[in-house]
């Protein structure tokens, strides 16, 4: 689909490589040729797309040691001086070496990055040298878990993760596995958002981003390019019902053209949909599997060897599933290969997997994890103990697939990398061209005509009526030129000199035409970088704009803010209003009220002043008669028990 095979195409006496950027015109993602039974000492290590033009080969002893019987998980014994223990990390495979970056021990993120040898099983610490950027300040990766590693020849390209200190956007990373060193990679273009948990697949020169976690905690579902050729960043859009937002899923390219996505976590739950993106219609679709139905599992781990795609681990915080799980590609059917012990760190959370093809078995390699402390953990899995039932084409069916692999793989991301809009468009165009440049010489055999021949047998019997139509002109012009000409050849292959006439000038047409092609290919480079300044230059621009756009956008927060901040005190004033004027009211009520008591209290306190004069007029009255009577007593005189009274108390006399 995407033209990313990087094969050798052979066709009489010319030869087309594919190379690339990073080493030179010497492509080191073309694979070396299969000695399957030949070279019983040489290894491979394969792609965790399961593509077959990322098989590189190594000489490797480290796995001599495996049973042959073994049908399980497996403890590996490592030497050199081990790794911190750590999950949430990444590896991958370069050569003959297993690279680990980064991860989180327990107590806090790494930025290590440690080397397995894969030849002798010994682990190593990369020295930490790093490149200067532009601005002479070394470069040093920052610790990081949650991020992604993908190889690209002698390079392991390290994308997103979780790092400490943040970033706002997804950045890319690239580690020289020869000399040991880091360089940051100025991407361009659209950058996505920075995320952990999600998953990256390479397709040759190209990066496919899909999903993960934002910082602020937000699943994603966005689908991104990277180019390695101009480092540049495209969002890719599509049709159908995709996949939910989710992270800390597993995904896997088939056949450079169809994306497989599986499980994962969402918001508010573990999932164990099976989704599938067709690049050529960019359309997505859910693939209802048969077989085995697996359980929702986020975290786990997945290789795709060849048809079968083999996914280990994962699970929930609360559970974890030890078997390894095989989804039949071509049968879109699910199984269980082996369910390994609660021992193994496949159960682990965090742990990682890897590919690795050793004489005629095929490993599953798995490194870390974490379940209630780290792991520095290796172990294997024979996959594969017959070369020849891997599935992947060798030898000659390299040659049959390459006829019978069409180009309508491309139209579907070459047409949406077209239509992706006007101010991106000529860079977009580029990577286009790329693209197109790239499949040229897969494309120029395997593209099939209306009636069903393909175009190599069309070549061919095209060469044939050019001989015969060449030997009839000679033949019929007779003179000079049929005296002239070199005798024709009888035996083998009739017509084999003119033939080769008829290369050689096929040659020098095709030279002319290389000739005329590279100055075009100047002026469209000289175009290209006019067009990337013009970009930089828009890019610049919309910065500004957008920074602006933001400064008025939060001074109107600000105005919003006091605008509320004013109609809250006007209603505060509002409701204060009406409680004072409501106070009012019952003051009026109670005043009225007591003024009423006060004049019933006033009318009360007059009849009793009225009533107390009255008695004390009769007391005095009664105090007249008490003395008219004591001048009578004393007139008539006393009788004698009241002398001794009127003794006791002299008062009463007055």
């Amino acid at each position: 689909m995407f033209g990313f095979s990087r094969r050798r195409i052979k066709l009489g006496r010319l030869k087309v490589h594919l190379g690339d950027p990073l080493q030179g015109t010497k492509s080191p993602i073309r694979p070396t040729k299969r000695h399957s039974h030949q070279s019983s000492g040489s290894g491979s290590v394969l792609a965790a797309s399961g593509n077959s033009d990322d098989v590189a080969h190594h000489s490797s002893s480290g796995f001599d040691s495996a049973s042959a019987n073994s049908e399980n998980w497996m403890v590996v014994s490592t030497s050199g001086d081990s790794p911190i223990p750590r999950f949430s990390h990444a590896a991958t495979v370069v050569g003959n070496k297993m690279v680990v970056v980064g991860g989180d021990s327990g107590r806090g993120l790494l930025d290590d990055t440690q080397i397995l040898s894969l030849d002798k099983l010994t682990w190593a610490a990369a020295s930490p040298k790093v490149y200067l950027s532009p601005t002479s300040l070394p470069l040093k990766i920052p610790a990081c878990k949650g991020h992604s590693l993908v190889s690209w020849g002698k390079k392991v390209l390290l994308i997103g993760g979780k790092s400490d200190p943040g970033n706002d956007k997804v950045s890319v990373w690239s580690f020289d596995a020869e000399t040991e060193c880091w360089s940051h990679i100025e991407a361009k273009g659209d950058i996505p958002a920075a995320r952990s948990g999600h998953s990256v697949i390479r397709a040759g020169p190209v990066l496919i981003l899909f999903g993960g976690e934002g910082l602020k905690g937000k699943k994603l579902n966005d689908l991104h390019m990277f180019d390695l050729k101009s480092m540049m960043w495209l969002p890719l859009h599509y049709t159908g019902a995709g996949p939910s937002p989710r992270s800390n899923h597993v995904a896997a390219l088939y056949d450079d053209r169809i994306l497989l996505v599986f499980g994962g976590q969402s918001k508010s739950k573990i999932l164990n949909d099976l989704y599938s993106l067709d690049f050529e219609t960019m359309v997505w679709s859910r693939i209802k599997i048969r077989g085995h139905h697996p359980s929702p599992r986020a975290g786990c781990c997945g290789v795709l060897c060849g048809t079968k795609w083999y996914i280990a681990g994962g699970g929930s915080k609360k559970k974890r599933y030890a078997e390894t799980l095989i989804f039949d590609v071509v049968k879109l059917e699910m199984s269980v290969a082996v369910t390994s012990s609660s021992a193994s760190i496949t159960t682990n959370k965090g742990f990682s997997l890897v590919p690795v093809h050793h004489k005629d078995r095929v490993f599953l390699v798995a490194f870390g994890g974490s379940r209630k402390e780290s792991s520095n953990q290796v172990e294997i899995l024979i996959i594969v103990k017959d070369e020849h039932s891997v599935g992947w084409p060798s030898g000659q069916d390299n040659d049959s697939l390459l006829f019978k692999r069409r180009s309508t793989g491309r139209v579907g991301l070459g047409v949406h990398l077209r239509n992706e809009g006007p101010v991106d468009s000529v860079a977009r165009h580029g990577i286009t061209s790329m693209i197109d440049h790239h499949s040229s010489g897969r494309r120029s055999l395997s593209e099939t005509s209306g009636n069903g021949v393909s175009l190599r047998k069309q070549f061919h019997h095209e060469e044939e009526s050019n001989s015969t139509h060449t030997l009839q002109k000679a033949h019929e012009d007779g003179g000079d030129g049929a005296q002239n000409s070199p005798p024709l050849e009888t035996e083998g292959v009739p017509g084999s000199s003119n033939i080769c006439v008829l290369y050689e000038a096929k040659i020098s047409a095709l030279i002319r035409k290389n000739s005329t092609l590279e100055g075009q290919l100047a002026s469209a480079l000289a175009g290209r970088e006019a067009a990337e300044k013009n970009l930089s230059s828009a890019v610049k621009n919309r910065h500004d704009m957008e920074s602006k756009l933001a400064e008025a956008v939060k001074e109107v927060e600000l105005l919003k803010e006091k605008l509320a901040g004013v109609e809250l005190a006007q209603e505060e004033a509002n409701s204060l209003s009406n409680a004072v004027h409501t106070d009012n009211v019952k003051l009026e009520h109670d005043v009225a009220f007591l003024k009423a008591i006060l004049d019933d209290t006033q009318k009360e306190l007059h009849s009793t002043r009225g009533v107390l004069a009255a008695e004390r007029a009769r007391a005095f009255q009664l105090q007249v008669e008490v003395f008219h009577l004591k001048q009578r007593l004393q007139g008539e005189g006393a009788w004698t028990p009241a002398g001794p009274l009127l003794r006791e108390n002299p008062t009463m006399l007055s």
